[in-house]
């Protein structure tokens, strides 16, 4: 079988899942070859989602790792039946880097979405208006660029459509104080911005809190991040980490556990729900 030197999202969740349940096992690799009485390169291979796994080797690994799960062997099944298919996204892949590309893929599995925010309005949460205006002061370069930055704005729309699910995702965001007051676009887009931010607050699965600037946590944060948790407790979260140049991923227990930790805390510091709302509309009323 071919190497694929391309794997998708999905296969490379699938691969990591295999890995971590293999673990928790206590199964080696090789054990696990001489189950499928394959080669441990091939198995190597599947973990590393280099390779794809029949759905029958799929059963036959997760009954010699003694999952008894019904539902987990459905989504570990789903995940290698539609591990090959590109989602929306990759009709852009010309001009999307592959770190947003792979966060979009990430997004649109995920059931949850913990985000926090340190200088602007979440993107799912964005207007048209405010997106253009902020890709247009991240990327001066492409200013000018009519098409690209309307492609940037048509995709974080299409990313919205995660809210129309049968099973929508549930968006938890924190976001400072200082974003509601950065005028980006003028303060017509800031006004019309912070409506929708406020209309958005009151959506049963999407909660939104506003972080004091005078909270001392203000301290701790280090920039811009998100949470992904996904439909089957056995996959782990994925942290992504935004910076001026490109986007980290962690998947590391440890380390997911550490922005995990940050996030409860912030959460406990962070207005409640109703209070961040009506310092939203407090915002709204400066902008006059």
């Amino acid at each position: 079988m071919p190497v694929n030197r391309n794997p998708t999202v999905r296969q490379r969740r699938l691969g990591r899942m295999l890995k971590d349940l293999r673990n928790q096992a206590g199964k080696t690799l090789a054990q696990a070859a001489d189950e499928l009485q394959c080669a441990e390169s091939k198995m190597s291979r599947i973990e590393a989602a280099q390779s794809g796994v029949r759905a029958l080797d799929l059963r036959v690994l997760l009954d010699f790792y003694g999952i008894k799960d019904q539902a987990l062997h459905a989504r570990l099944q789903e995940l290698a039946r539609h591990g090959r298919e590109r989602g929306w996204w990759s009709q852009y892949e010309d001009t999307l880097k592959s770190a947003y590309a792979d966060y979009i893929a990430l997004e649109w599995d995920a059931s949850d979405l913990y985000v926090v925010e340190t200088g602007l309005i979440p993107g799912l949460l964005q207007t048209s208006a405010y997106t253009e205006a902020v890709i247009r002061e991240q990327r001066p370069d492409k200013a000018d660029d009519f098409e690209y930055v309307q492609e940037q704005v048509k995709v974080r729309g299409q990313r919205r459509q995660v809210f129309a699910r049968s099973a929508p995702l549930r968006l938890w965001a924190i976001l400072t104080e200082s974003s509601l007051h950065h005028r980006v676009g003028g303060s017509h887009v800031m006004r019309e911005q912070l409506d929708y931010l406020a209309a958005q607050a009151v959506e049963t699965n999407i909660q939104v809190q506003v972080l004091p600037s005078a909270a001392s946590i203000n301290s701790a944060l280090h920039g811009p991040f998100g949470i992904l948790s996904f439909p089957e407790p056995a996959e782990t979260d994925v942290v992504y980490a935004d910076g001026l140049i490109d986007t980290v991923y962690y998947e590391e227990p440890a380390q997911v556990e550490i922005f995990t930790t940050l996030f409860r805390r912030l959460n406990s510091e962070a207005l409640a729900v109703e209070e961040s709302i009506t310092r939203i509309r407090a915002a709204i009323q400066e902008m006059d």
